[in-house]
């Protein structure tokens, strides 16, 4: 009985995959087309207008910040390491930036976030895009933290550090009808051994986003983005070590991303 009851399921499954592949897989990917073409031909030009970039001395957010300035953007670039911003706005400048500001300031200190906003706006006179791409990570077992606390800046960057920038920035970008873009995660819907911090800070930030999506209305765009693995300080292993400092530990960098890689591709077939 047990086996006929399979075979059925086998069967019936078959049917639904062939279903879905010849009746709906083809509208989809027609809607999925249009609807990219009407974003190419309507995307706004962002020429001129002033994009705050947290996270921006690395990786995506330094990637963002050559985007925006190949586009004429105005970029105010903020990150605790001043010289690798230098270097970034180096690079932004001769990309086509025609202003470009460089704030050394730390993301979970609320203080500083709002002075690094009011300092864009006072430099620029207002504001039109923030992004919200600070973020950290760290890879260990729960069990294997001496002092749990250690693990608190992996929440307090990426999870608060949006939330202050945002919370200060709202009435400037009311103001411009502006946007909110925040780096978020696959790690917010993908569970991964030794990601589980990072990943629930992922997830805050995709629940508090959506959430502000509706507080807002139309007054602010928020786009957020799920980007799965992207070369980084991060994949490079650069991590929260189990003690609570910054480090560049490639061993364990080795050790995990074979199970991220392993994870992505389960849940791909499943």
């Amino acid at each position: 009985m047990k086996n006929l009851i399979n075979q059925i399921l086998d069967v019936a499954t078959s049917c639904l995959a062939f279903i879905a592949l010849i009746f709906i897989l083809p509208p989809f990917l027609c809607l999925k087309f249009f609807l990219s073409s009407l974003n190419f031909i309507f995307s706004e030009n962002v020429s001129g207008k002033v994009v705050l970039i947290t996270g921006a001395s690395s990786g995506i957010g330094e990637h963002l910040a050559y985007e925006y300035a190949r586009r004429g953007a105005k970029l105010a670039l903020v990150a605790r390491r001043r010289q690798r911003l230098q270097d970034v706005a180096e690079t932004s400048r001769y990309l086509g930036a025609p202003d470009v500001l460089v704030i050394s300031a730390d993301v979970t200190k609320v203080g500083e976030s709002k002075h690094f906003i009011n300092e864009t706006v006072n430099h620029f006179g207002g504001l039109d895009h923030l992004l919200n791409n600070a973020g950290i990570s760290t890879m260990s077992m729960l069990e294997e933290f001496p002092d749990i606390t250690n693990v608190a800046p992996v929440m307090e960057t990426n999870f608060w550090g949006s939330v202050y920038s945002t919370h200060f920035a709202i009435p400037h970008l009311k103001a411009s009808r502006g946007k909110i873009i925040v780096t978020a995660s696959s790690g917010a819907w993908l569970p991964v051994p030794r990601m589980a911090f990072y990943s629930a800070s992922k997830a805050a930030v995709l629940s508090f986003f959506e959430t502000l999506r509706v507080e807002l209305g139309g007054d602010i765009g928020i786009t957020i983005v799920t980007p799965g693995l992207t070369e980084s300080e991060l994949t490079k292993g650069k991590i929260l070590s189990k003690d609570g400092k910054m480090v560049l530990d490639q061993n364990m960098r080795d050790a995990s991303l074979p199970r991220i890689f392993s994870r992505v591709a389960f849940q791909k077939i499943r």
